[in-house]
């Protein structure tokens, strides 16, 4: 269960956020604006222009809505804390980015397990600008909604490795389009710095096997060629491939494995 309550939206659709949420806002978004210039890959960075995210301020739902439906038709829509997986998938196949209407607590500044505002308008808002990333949100929402339960938990792991922990090359170097890093600067760091942190080549069957924890920094990250790569995923048959994932079963955990939060 969440510990966290979502805020409700007033009559004009907006968010009445406090002076200590603002306050919130501003340290975590000047705090992470300091890293991601240097390891974020560029289409974040022209998103994050784009959406001209105010540090002092949280910003209002309907100004990324005009931003996100001009550049690729996306809408955010602010959800409660927890949400279902039909719900999650409904969602983004009618191109619709799910939000929780809450901020951290400053305890949980470097790591939170579950999304808040901050993760998902910081984090994910800034790609949903790009083409191929915004093509492949959708298309991923679309399998998701009328796949199987089991077929669902195999999916999660695509997403899990590109949306939320994904990592691509530009110019040889290795950059973070992932929203999970981009939101948290102790995954940002560890995601590119950390000698332990292992980066693999992205291959889809091995995505799709490879088991993940959410209560803690990622051992494995899967890195793309170029950030076309999610456009041509998006025209694959990817539930064949989610098929063969679960005919050969899940790979080794590359970590000790802890039994509520184990994605299996």
């Amino acid at each position: 269960m969440s510990c966290y309550v979502a805020k409700s939206l007033n009559q004009q659709g907006e968010i009445d956020w406090s002076e200590e949420e603002h306050s919130v806002w501003h340290d975590l978004v000047a705090r992470q604006q300091s890293i991601v210039g240097e390891t974020a890959c560029q289409p974040y960075l022209d998103g994050l222009d784009l959406l001209a995210l105010s540090a002092d301020r949280v910003p209002r739902l309907s100004d990324l809505n005009h931003t996100l439906d001009r550049e690729t038709g996306w809408q955010i829509a602010p959800v409660p804390a927890l949400i279902s997986f039909d719900h999650f998938f409904a969602l983004l196949a009618d191109k619709k980015f799910p939000a929780a209407t809450f901020l951290r607590s400053r305890q949980e500044f470097d790591y939170l397990q579950e999304p808040d505002f901050f993760h998902e308008i910081y984090g994910h808002c800034a790609m949903l600008t790009h083409p191929d990333f915004a093509a492949f949100t959708h298309r991923y929402g679309q399998l998701g909604k009328n796949a199987s339960p089991k077929a669902r938990a195999y999916l999660a792991r695509l997403y899990w490795f590109t949306v939320e922990f994904g990592l691509v090359k530009e110019q040889g170097v290795v950059k973070i389009y992932g929203g999970g890093i981009l939101s948290s600067p102790a995954e940002t760091r560890c995601a590119l710095d950390k000698p332990d942190s292992q980066h693999r080549r992205f291959d889809l069957l091995q995505v799709l096997r490879t088991p993940y924890r959410i209560d803690h920094i990622q051992p494995v990250y899967y890195v793309l060629e170029e950030i076309g790569e999610l456009y041509s995923l998006s025209q694959l048959d990817l539930m064949h491939y989610v098929e063969q994932a679960m005919a050969l079963g899940l790979l080794p955990a590359p970590f000790t494995v802890k039994e509520e939060n184990y994605v299996g």
